[in-house]
């Protein structure tokens, strides 16, 4: 049995009002990696929206992953698209289940957990959700509705200036990582969930691959520590700075504690050719991978 990884932001409200809670279009193929671009990204040490920003809808609070660009020049920021559903957290297929509406608010925040609403960085719009497009196309099942779990949130112009595309900590990513992550391998990952109540040290996480399943949309991964409510969307990297994928559930059984991370190549391939977003195509990091703790 797999969760869904979003806080829900009754969580948060409920505990502000003193309530105590129990735990809680692109032509198909290898997606390109743009260059950063001189000048156009906020410095890394002092930018506030990077990969692993937290991200508020009004249903609830998750982690950024990976800064995207498209033909365009416009930014956007990705996450998982049942971030921005109207589901329960065991309701993982999202070909069945409703979403809010594409152009809902997006508040990039610093800071936030269950005692506070964080400090706002920013703001966006959803522009694309796997979830609200495989519905619209009429999809009811398989593992692309169970996995497929990518969303956009386009970041407004007046807040792209606080962008840049390096992960915390990690650094990177190098590029969009292709093909298959063999069962054993090094990842790393940078989650912000606000059940931590900001302890920034344990934001940082790295682990091992577990192999695939979904027929190959989806990796089974353990990390130290595992992923958590809010950490949904989170961005995961190999161990050569390649981004591979985004956390979306944790396992009950068969493996507990286990996270269920979706194939970022399948995920983007499939948003370049439905998302209607042309160009699409993942930045990469202004400051260099280093797996070194």
């Amino acid at each position: 049995m797999r969760r869904l990884l979003a806080l829900p932001a009754a969580v948060v409200s409920a505990v502000l009002a003193g309530t105590l809670l129990g735990p809680s279009a692109a032509a198909p193929g290898a997606a390109p990696t743009a260059a950063p671009a001189a000048n156009r990204w906020a410095p890394a040490s002092g930018a506030t929206i990077t990969p692993g920003v937290q991200m508020v809808t009004k249903g609830a609070q998750c982690t950024g992953n990976f800064v995207f660009t498209d033909a365009r020049d416009r930014v956007y920021l990705g996450y998982a698209a049942h971030c921005a559903g109207l589901g329960e957290a065991t309701d993982i297929n999202g070909c069945q289940t409703r979403s809010v509406p594409l152009g809902t608010r997006v508040r990039f925040a610093q800071g936030m957990s269950v005692a506070t609403s964080g400090t706002t960085l920013g703001h966006g719009k959803l522009v694309y959700s796997s979830w609200v497009n495989m519905r619209r196309r009429g999809l009811s099942g398989g593992p692309v509705c169970d996995y497929n779990d990518f969303a956009l949130v386009r970041v407004d112009a007046g807040s792209v200036r606080h962008v840049n595309p390096s992960v915390p900590f990690w650094g990177g990513p190098s590029r969009l990582a292709p093909g298959t992550l063999g069962a054993g391998s090094r990842i790393y990952t940078y989650g912000s969930s606000g059940v931590r109540g900001g302890a920034e040290p344990l934001a940082p996480k790295t682990g091992a691959t577990l192999g695939r399943s979904g027929r190959g949309w989806t990796y089974d991964a353990y990390t130290v520590t595992p992923g958590i409510p809010g950490d949904s969307g989170s961005g995961f990297m190999d161990d050569r700075g390649r981004a591979f994928g985004v956390l979306s559930t944790v396992a009950v059984a068969p493996l507990p504690a286990s996270n269920g991370v979706g194939d970022l190549y399948r995920e983007v391939r499939y948003a370049q050719r439905h998302s209607g977003i042309a160009g699409l195509r993942l930045v990469a990091g202004t400051r260099k991978f280093d797996p070194v703790l």
